[in-house]
């Protein structure tokens, strides 16, 4: 039964709160980490953990929790991960010690990829396909919002009220949400009700994840992180040949085998992420590093792409109804390739101005890019596969951000071993920096040919 305009409102209403509640949240922890750690008494090891096991815990679930969806219904999901993701939150308000919240920022996480993974296939199910783009462009516009919110409001509240303040406020934001979606929405979406879950695969799964996960991590540690990050490949594969064989897999290997267009776009969205989520890791150490900046100057300038991102993203997914979806990602590829090839070139002489237009390019390029892809795979499988290909696009940005991760920290290995960035080691950091955005430029440009790729024969596109 087709959802009234109000119950699609109150949907698209109670995705973004949550869409912009998770990303405002890990962006403001990373600016109360160093309070965070001096009120109890953290290392730095510890405080990193803080961010990672977050991460980590999402990466675990989320192929998981798309497939309860499926089957359980994904309103269902996603109320309780707004549960889960709220309490865990309010907990770590009151933790005691560091160890106790990077436990909870763990659960937290598994909050996290519940909503994540049945998020946007919500969006797809109840919102018509010529108005799915528009309605995905404004989920992906709230993320970007509560990206650029998160380090100026993280760092007031850090201010004035402490790092706790922080957790606290997820509470009444989460509550409210799951009253929303409590009330108002009354269907939910469960095509694959009655199936049973595939606990061996998910087993499978998490242990594969885990271990490259642990790799990418320590990847400078040695021989040893090495070996976690085959141990993990080879999992991932052992992966995909035992679901295989399965009748109700978590992950339907047919999607990736037979379905050119759910393939290639999910690619074609891991190497997008694994290009664009180190600029801003590089961009703030060359700006105060290089330019001189102040950090809060710094958190001023590196909020141009993802304010551009909300401001373009609704446009660019209303542009994907009304033209073909798979060239209006391609060209926001080619954007995102031809800015990072600039952001190269940057240097001690290079002027402000050039630093703003690169920003806005690449945040109209990313704009482009993200909603419409996403439309493009939830419109690439049927229903009943709805959560798997949610869960399959939010891993894939995961799987993006560790490979942009590991890329960094062997470029830096290389060049700069053991030394820290600093005024002394300007030459050597923009060495790193050229040597990095330049693989991540090619790796965009193997996107474009992903994105290719998917387009050759299709007429939905």
């Amino acid at each position: 039964m087709p959802m009234d305009k109000g119950s699609r409102a109150a949907l698209l209403f109670s995705v973004c709160m949550a869409h912009f509640m998770m990303p405002f949240m890990v962006s403001a922890v990373g600016v109360a980490l160093p309070t965070l750690g001096r009120d109890l008494d953290a290392s730095a090891m510890q405080l990193g953990l803080v961010e990672t096991t977050y991460a980590l815990a999402a990466a675990v679930f989320l192929l998981s929790m798309g497939r309860l969806g499926d089957i359980h219904g994904r309103k269902h999901v996603f109320v309780n991960g707004l549960l889960v993701f709220s309490i865990f939150g309010a907990l770590i308000a009151v933790a005691p010690s560091v160890e106790a919240v990077i436990a909870l920022r763990f659960f937290q996480g598994i909050g996290g990829s519940m909503v994540m993974a049945t998020s946007m296939a919500m969006i797809v199910g109840a919102f018509p396909a010529r108005e799915r783009g528009r309605a995905l462009g404004i989920v992906v516009a709230s993320v970007y919002a509560g990206i650029s919110f998160g380090p100026l409001t993280g760092g007031f509240l850090v201010q004035h009220f402490g790092w706790r303040s922080l957790f606290y406020m997820v509470l009444p934001l989460g509550l409210l949400t799951f009253v929303v979606v409590r009330s108002r929405i009354k269907q939910d979406w469960a095509e694959a009700a009655g199936e049973p879950f595939d606990f061996s695969g998910a087993l499978v799964y998490a242990l594969a994840v885990l271990l490259l996960f642990s790799g990418v991590v320590n990847v400078n540690s040695g021989l040893w992180a090495w070996g976690l990050i085959g141990a993990g490949n080879i999992g991932l594969v052992g992966f995909l040949w035992f679901e295989s064989r399965q009748r109700y897999p978590i992950l339907n290997v047919t999607l990736l085998t037979r379905n050119r267009v759910f393939a290639f776009s999910n690619l074609a969205a891991m190497l997008n992420y694994a290009a664009t989520f180190g600029i801003v890791f590089f961009m703030s150490l060359y700006l105060q590093y290089v330019k001189g900046l102040e950090p809060q100057q710094a958190g001023v300038v590196l909020i141009i792409s993802p304010v551009v991102q909300t401001i373009l993203s609704p446009l660019c997914g209303r542009l994907a109804d009304r033209m073909p979806a798979g060239w209006v990602a391609t060209t926001g590829m080619l954007f995102c390739a031809c800015a990072l090839g600039f952001a190269a070139n940057l240097d001690r002489a290079s002027d402000m101005l050039m630093v703003y237009a690169l920003l806005i390019f690449l945040g109209t390029g990313f704009a482009l890019f993200s909603s419409p892809n996403i439309s493009i795979i939830m419109g690439s499988v049927a229903p009943r596969y709805l959560g798997i290909a949610s869960g399959m696009n939010a891993s894939m940005r995961t799987f993006g951000m560790l490979s942009s991760m590991m890329i960094i920290t062997l470029v830096f290995t290389r060049l700069m071993p053991g030394v820290a960035v600093s005024e002394h080691t300007i030459d050597a950091f923009l060495r790193s920096m050229h040597i990095t955005l330049l693989i991540f430029s090619a790796l965009c440009t193997l996107g474009i040919g992903c994105s290719l790729v998917r387009l050759k024969g299709s007429s939905e596109l």
